[in-house]
């Protein structure tokens, strides 16, 4: 879950980095203008993919490869709903994006793992953790956290981000967090990442579509499903929700990939559909449909009467750092068809701030 509040800062941004001496002149080519200290700690304990071929897993976990900076560009106001130590999904995915476009993000995690699950990349053969350990969230909980807030004057907040959720109780536990910031602040924009499945399976309980399509469907400000989550949300083939904003992240047509947008302007209206081709790329990430409702929530507020510009700036970040991510894994040699692949989400930082924008949206109706 996350949640925002616009603020911009001007101020000088100190950072304090452990890094090894040789990565001090990456550091210094790299601080994009900004004031930088660097404290010298000696030694980093983790070197340029020296584990590699002594039995590390994946080539770029825990190593210090890469730039060296360190640098968040502070902006909004943003609450999680799961955390991992290992790899980049849920709010890991999501958090970093949305501080480089500017948010300030407070993240409540749902979940506390040592990584992630995988659960749609087993019948893949590709997920490549045999395990995972940590701790659950439950809806009560996560109430004594905003009550929490609540006691200090602390719920103001203008955009809700929400992703995987895995049961009944806490999703009803998020619907009430969204009544009440809501009561504080009207213009709440509650973003939702339906997550539930992907290529035809369900990967979450089956009595929460019901929810999501009663209860959360009519309180949410944007939608961002896949092409099954969108079937399920509607029990159709196609989509037809009454929302303001619903963006399928990906849709198969005839073989083509698409991403499909609808921006409905003024209710009663027909809204503006919109269409951008995706390249398929030959390998499996984790963490892209976390990163792009992020992408989304974060252009989406920049052009808030331009959901087709929010979306090709969206869908051109993840595609560069999707591109980035693929051709590092290969210039090490790793096999990106064997398993997973964690994303480059730090080494990408330019392609989320300033994306060069490859992929445009075709207007339909």
């Amino acid at each position: 879950m996350a949640i925002l509040t616009d603020f911009v800062s001007q101020n000088n941004l100190i950072i304090y980095v452990k890094v090894s001496a040789h990565k001090l002149a990456g550091i210094e080519s790299n601080k994009w203008g900004r004031h930088i200290r660097v404290k010298f700690y000696g030694k980093s304990s983790v070197e340029k993919l020296e584990e590699l071929g002594n039995g590390a897993s994946d080539p770029f976990i825990g190593s210090a490869i890469g730039n060296g900076s360190s640098s968040q560009h502070s902006i909004s106001h943003c609450s999680g709903i799961d955390a991992l130590y290992t790899g980049y999904v849920g709010n890991k995915s999501a958090v970093f994006p949305l501080q480089l476009l500017g948010y300030d993000v407070d993240q409540i995690n749902s979940v506390q793992f040592s990584n992630h699950t995988g659960k749609m990349l087993i019948s893949l053969h590709l997920n490549r953790y045999p395990t995972f350990k940590g701790q659950v969230l439950n809806g009560q909980q996560l109430w004594e956290l905003i009550e929490g807030l609540e006691a200090n004057d602390l719920l103001f907040y203008t955009h809700l981000l929400t992703g995987y959720i895995g049961s009944v109780s806490f999703l009803n536990t998020i619907l009430e967090v969204v009544s009440k910031l809501r009561a504080v602040n009207p213009k709440l924009t509650y973003v939702c990442d339906p997550v539930m499945g992907d290529e035809g399976k369900l990967y979450v309980p089956p009595e929460l579509v019901a929810v999501y399509r009663e209860k959360v469907v009519p309180v949410a400000s944007m939608l961002t499903p896949n092409q099954f989550e969108a079937e399920q949300l509607t029990g159709l083939r196609s989509m037809t929700i009454d929302i303001r904003w619903v963006v399928i992240t990906s849709i198969n047509i005839d073989g083509n990939l698409l991403l499909i947008g609808s921006h409905q302007k003024e209710m009663g209206k027909s809204p503006d559909q919109f269409r951008i081709a995706i390249p398929k790329i030959p390998a499996y990430f984790t963490g892209t449909g976390d990163l792009m409702t992020a992408l989304l929530l974060g252009w989406s507020n920049k052009y808030p009467d331009n959901l087709d510009k929010a979306a090709e700036l969206a869908v051109s970040s993840l595609q560069a750092l999707l591109q980035r991510t693929l051709s590092d894994y290969k210039m090490v040699g790793y096999d990106p068809k064997s398993s997973s692949l964690e994303i480059r989400l730090i080494q990408s930082q330019e392609d989320i701030r300033h994306p060069q924008v490859k992929y445009m949206a075709e207007r339909y109706s």
